[in-house]
């Protein structure tokens, strides 16, 4: 826990970016009948009855001393996929980073492991050795701060019934560029002297 909450305290810097990164699925639902538009004084009207068109996995990365963030819809959340993310990650968006230092929860796939499912194991070294993982405690995942950021998408951009994955592509992706214009970001207040008070309780007696 103090391990990650010391990393949040540290200044920003460009050749070790701190990436706090974790994934939430999503239900495609379709209508079974036309809804009904709003008019004056009148919200949008759906029938009660839906169609469930499949599921889906939103991966999202977010540099909170940055304001940046980025979502990748993929159909499964496997460890091949886990790892084509951290390619991504450390091959498109941080190039020139020395180090990754990368903030995930202990989910089975987040895992250097992972690598060399994906690729052969000098890749996988390599990519493997661009990044640094930061665990957040078991039950305690509460402590990434893409946490924050996915539910702030739940409630601005996914709050309603979405059929296909193409447009929850594109309602995405313009929910991912106002956000990022906007230069919008996790005002995170809990620091590692609040720990020692406030969970107390989770250190060793």
């Amino acid at each position: 826990m103090e391990d990650v909450l010391d990393l949040y305290a540290e200044p920003y810097n460009p050749r070790f970016p701190v990436i706090c990164f974790d994934e939430r699925p999503y239900q495609l639902i379709g209508e079974t009948c036309t809804s009904l538009p709003a008019e004056p004084g009148q919200p949008a009207r759906y029938d009660y009855e839906y169609r469930r068109n499949g599921t889906c996995n939103l991966f999202t990365y977010l540099q909170p001393l940055a304001a940046w963030r980025h979502v990748v819809v993929t159909e499964r959340r496997t460890h091949l996929d886990f790892a084509h993310r951290m390619k991504e990650l450390v091959e498109v968006h941080f190039p020139e980073a020395d180090k990754i230092r990368l903030v995930v929860d202990n989910l089975n796939i987040h895992t250097p492991a992972a690598f060399y499912q994906a690729f052969e194991p000098a890749e996988a070294r390599r990519l493997v050795c661009r990044l640094e993982f930061h665990y957040t405690p078991k039950h305690g995942s509460w402590l990434n701060m893409v946490e924050a950021e996915i539910a702030v998408l739940s409630r601005q951009c996914l709050d309603r019934r979405i059929a296909a994955i193409e447009t929850l592509c594109r309602e995405i992706a313009e929910w991912e560029q106002e956000r990022n214009w906007r230069k919008a970001t996790v005002n995170w207040q809990f620091k590692t002297s609040d720990a020692r008070t406030k969970l107390k309780r989770l250190y060793p007696s």
